[in-house]
């Protein structure tokens, strides 16, 4: 399938910043499934992109802007061809030993409500990894209500676990929690997904999780629609959590407020 990712992030300053820094993980790499065609990332104001990679890999990309600045827009527009891999992750850059995704953060960390709920979908799954790693899915699924409305997402794993409903960042924080409490690595991935029809802001970006299974290695998992990625996904970045994957990172100089307006739209 042939995705068209278009992605525009607007910030108003009132009053005016002196100055923004923001760091951009906007931009997929190469990958089984996934070939990036074209990518563009546009900047309102004048300013260089310097591209890095991330610790994980990541593509990345740092500007800074001098004010007084009342308006910025980053903008993304691209085209990517994907396949569907079942939701088996292969040829993606890996720096580190799967085992350092067995580390919890402050967002995924599982309480006893989501340590319990794991230990029973063991106890009826059987030892069988990949088993019980869909049975989480499953049963993530059908307990838990996905939200699109940022005013409902939750704090942590386990504020979003004990509402029974929050965004696809809070479903994949409580997926990553409950793995690793069954001693599974897993991460989070931000990313974008196509519906059925065009979709847009705020369902166009979405995220999910990865985990490490035995005999296969990385296995894509999307609690949020109950099923693996498939060809409908495009997978931007990873981290241990959503912070460490965000798609945009920074701050302003300056007193005042600031507000955002998000606008994504994925088609093919």
């Amino acid at each position: 399938m042939r995705l068209r990712v278009f992605h525009r992030n607007t910030y108003r300053y009132d009053p005016p910043a002196a100055g923004v820094i923001q760091v951009l993980r906007l931009t997929p790499r190469n990958h089984e499934g996934q070939y990036v065609v074209r990518w563009r990332i546009d900047v309102s104001a004048d300013a260089r992109l310097a591209a890095h990679e991330d610790a994980f890999g990541n593509l990345t990309h740092v500007f800074s802007v001098d004010g007084p600045l009342r308006e910025l827009s980053v903008e993304v527009d691209g085209e990517v061809e994907t396949q569907n891999t079942n939701g088996i992750v292969r040829g993606t850059v890996e720096r580190f030993a799967p085992s350092l995704f067995l580390r919890d953060t402050a967002l995924t960390r599982a309480d006893a409500a989501i340590r319990s709920f794991a230990q029973g979908i063991r106890s009826a799954a059987g030892g069988d990894v990949l088993a019980q790693l869909h049975a989480l899915l499953d049963r993530l699924y059908e307990e838990m209500t996905h939200v699109t409305d940022e005013a409902d997402g939750a704090a942590n794993a386990a504020e979003a676990f004990a509402r029974k409903r929050g965004l696809s960042r809070d479903l994949s924080h409580i997926f990553i929690g409950a793995a690793h409490s069954l001693g599974v690595p897993a991460r989070y991935v931000a990313g974008y997904h196509c519906a059925d029809e065009a979709a847009t802001a705020p369902a166009a970006g979405h995220a999910w999780a990865e985990a490490s299974v035995p005999d296969l290695g990385w296995v894509a998992f999307d609690p949020a629609h109950g099923f693996c990625p498939t060809d409908a996904h495009v997978r931007v970045a990873i981290g241990l959590d959503s912070l460490g994957a965000a798609p945009v990172r920074g701050m302003r100089y300056g007193p005042g407020a600031e507000t955002l307006e998000i606008a994504i739209k994925v088609g093919q």
